[in-house]
Parts: C-alpha cells; sequence; structure tokens
C-alpha cells in the first residue's frame, strides 16, 4: 500500500462505516469511458456536494491492491453489468493536491508533486529503473512499455493549485502567480495531452470547484470530457441528493421532510430539476435539527470582493433573488478564473458553480436555491458597500 498508489479501500471503507447515501452509480458512468476517446473526466461542483467522497469510492473499487467486493455487494453498482469486469482491476494513482498545496505553493511546488509520485509508484514497480531525467510522464510510459499496466489516476482539488495562485494573499506567491500557473499548466498537458496518455492511462477522474475549459488550460485540457454545476450532463444525479433519498433518511432519522426541503433543497443541475446539499442534509441528521451549515464552506470568502462591487446592476439582482426573483445570466463569459471577474455575468456565473446559486439552463436564469443559502447571502451583505462599476 503506497501513499498515492494503491492506497486501498480504507477511505470509502470509513464512508461506508457511517451514514451513507448510495451514489455508486457514478462507477457505471465511470466505466463507460475506461479505454475510449471520453476517458478523461473532470467533474466539478462545489465545496460540500461529495467530491472527496466520490474520488475515494472509485479508488476503492478500481483498486487492485484490495478486495473491495463486500463494500459495495448492497450498493447499485454491484448490479451493472460491467461491475466484475473493472472491480479492483488496476493500478489505482491517487493525488489530492490541496494536500500539496496547503504545505507549501511556490514555483517548485509542481516538482514537489512530480517527484513524490514518481518515487512511491516506483516502490511498487522497484524493477523499473528510474533515469535521471524522469519526469512522471516518461516513468509511466515505460512501466506501461514493460508491464502492459494502464493506470487509473484520481486527482482531487485538481484546481487548487490555480484558485491559491491567483487568490492568495501572500505579495511573494502572488508575485510568482504567473510562473506557478504556467509550470501547472505544463505539467498537465505533459501528462494528459500527448498521445502515450492514451496507453498510460485506463481512465482519468478529476474533480474540484471549477471547470477548466477556459482556465488558460484549453491546449492542455480541451480533451476532457467536463460536468460542472452549469453542465452536468449525465452525471448529475449524483451531484448532490434527491426527494426521494432525503425522504428515506427523513424517515429513517424521524425527521421532518418538509423543513429538510425548505432548507436545504432547490438546486437544479442539469435535468434533475429538485436537489439537495448532501453535506447540509447529513449535518441536519447527525444534529437533529435543520439550520445553517454553510457558513463552513469557506466558499464566500473567495468572492467576496466581487460580490460588494456593483457590476452592471448586480445590487439589484442580488435584492430580486432575495425576494424570490430569478436573474438572467450568460455563463459561457466566465473564463473559470477567480482572477478574471470582470461583469455581472462573471459574478453570477462563480456564485452557480459555489453553490450559492443554482442555474436553469433552459431558460439561462439563477436564483437562490433555498432558505439556508438565502440566510447566507443576507448576513454577507449586511456589511456590504456596494461600489457601482461602470
Amino acid at each position: 500500500m503506497g501513499i498515492y498508489i494503491n492506497k486501498g479501500n480504507e477511505g470509502f471503507r470509513q464512508i461506508r462505516n457511517s451514514e451513507y447515501v448510495d451514489k455508486s452509480g457514478l462507477i457505471a458512468e465511470v466505466n463507460k469511458t475506461l479505454f475510449t476517446r471520453q476517458k478523461l473526466s473532470c467533474v466539478t461542483r462545489c465545496r460540500r456536494f461529495g467530491k472527496s467522497m466520490a474520488a475515494k469510492m472509485l479508488a476503492a473499487y478500481y483498486d487492485r491492491s484490495c478486495d473491495s467486493r463486500s463494500l459495495f455487494a448492497d450498493l447499485q453498482a454491484a448490479l451493472d453489468p460491467t461491475f466484475e469486469e473493472h472491480l479492483n482491476k488496476y493500478p489505482v494513482i491517487f493525488l489530492d493536491l490541496s494536500d500539496f498545496v496547503t504545505r507549501s505553493l511556490d514555483t517548485g511546488t509542481v516538482k514537489k508533486i512530480d517527484s513524490a509520485l514518481i518515487k512511491d509508484i516506483h516502490s511498487v514497480y522497484p524493477q523499473i529503473p528510474v533515469l535521471d531525467d524522469d519526469d512522471l510522464m516518461e516513468f509511466l510510459i515505460r512501466v506501461n512499455a514493460a508491464t502492459g499496466d494502464a493506470f487509473i489516476f484520481i486527482i482531487d482539488e485538481w484546481d487548487s493549485v490555480l484558485r491559491e495562485a491567483t487568490q492568495n494573499d501572500d505579495p511573494a506567491v502572488r508575485q510568482m502567480m504567473p510562473a506557478i500557473v504556467n509550470t501547472y499548466v505544463n505539467w498537465l498537458r505533459r501528462m494528459f495531452k500527448g498521445g502515450s496518455s492514451q496507453q498510460v492511462f485506463a481512465g482519468v477522474y478529476m474533480t474540484g470547484i471549477l471547470p477548466i475549459k477556459k482556465y488558460r488550460t484549453q491546449s492542455a485540457m480541451n480533451n476532457f470530457r467536463e460536468y460542472s454545476m452549469v453542465l452536468p450532463g449525465q452525471m448529475a444525479p449524483y451531484f448532490g441528493f434527491t426527494k426521494d433519498e432525503v425522504r428515506a433518511l427523513a424517515a429513517k432519522h424521524g425527521m421532518d421532510f418538509g423543513e429538510l426541503e425548505k432548507w436545504y433543497d432547490g438546486y437544479q443541475i442539469g435535468l434533475q430539476k429538485s436537489m439537495f446539499n448532501p453535506n447540509s442534509v447529513m449535518q441536519a441528521v447527525y444534529n437533529g435539527l435543520c439550520m445553517s451549515f454553510w457558513a463552513g464552506t469557506g466558499a464566500f470568502e473567495s468572492v467576496a470582493d466581487y460580490i460588494k462591487m456593483d457590476f452592471d446592476g448586480l445590487k439589484e439582482n442580488v435584492v430580486e433573488m432575495l425576494a424570490g426573483g430569478r436573474a438572467k445570466v450568460n455563463t459561457t463569459k466566465f473564463q473559470n478564473d477567480l482572477s478574471e471577474v470582470h461583469s455581472r455575468d462573471d459574478v453570477l456565473t462563480v456564485l452557480i458553480h459555489l453553490g450559492y446559486l443554482t442555474y436553469d439552463w433552459q431558460r439561462n436564469e439563477c436564483f437562490i436555491p433555498n432558505s439556508e443559502v438565502a440566510g447566507e447571502l443576507v448576513n454577507a451583505i449586511k456589511s456590504v458597500r456596494w461600489t457601482p462599476i461602470v
């Protein structure tokens, strides 16, 4: 069992030992992409919507260093025809990028990531020598050529390097920001853009908060299939809890479904018209009461400066939405970069990706999903001085 490769299934085992709502249907969706041109997936959603839980579930399912059959035997995934085909069959690399970013962030961070992964993977393949000029991709290419092994690569918080680099308050980090971003983008290009990635990886699953298509990484990342709060595609059922799932929780724990619905429902995610914030529902179940659990997400601080600015009537839009209204929004203008927020549409789109608003794609409108989020927005604007931006 390694630090980054073949970590086993303990992460998902702990999840199963707790209250668990079955979202294992995601496995069948990812299985469809393996060994195809759609094998590179990036699924982005806001904090506390189960990103890391899904990543740990996928790692437990694919990791060949463990036996995870009992963890999935009673779940939806076990009923899928592809379940046996891919269960515990692959070497799995699991990288939580936030672990590196929280330790240090500078122009050498990506090299540290590369070196740490090479060292760990070499411990599993000691017969493959590490050459002096090896980077991670070169080493994986030679492992694949010698063994035939195709890897599953799971990256949690893929965008943490970019978010931290663009939002860090440390002047030294901000000065290095262009170099940090450029180095990271080049690493992504090296890993996933070249033709060798088709052989080396059976599948890649990345998760984060912001989508990647316009994140200054087009040349590195345009071969990824993206699923987001704006365009979730077939992944939509796994972004949150459905009414039926919350009804079952309410009945099991003797809670008022109507209260749970008022506080945490209201997200429209693709074709899913009514989805609940999963973290808040579980917090309410654990605590036996409904209240706001949103403050602990830490998401609002990342856009607070923009919310304070009255971009082209933003203030009126927020006030109208707090009264139950909706606002028209063009989500295609946002560059998926928190350092490039230049308009009302940009701010509204950021808030959709962060879960403060939800998006009706059929009407190109956004609105506040529920009482929990409305309360947090009210608290936020009480101390806001709106500065008109022309």
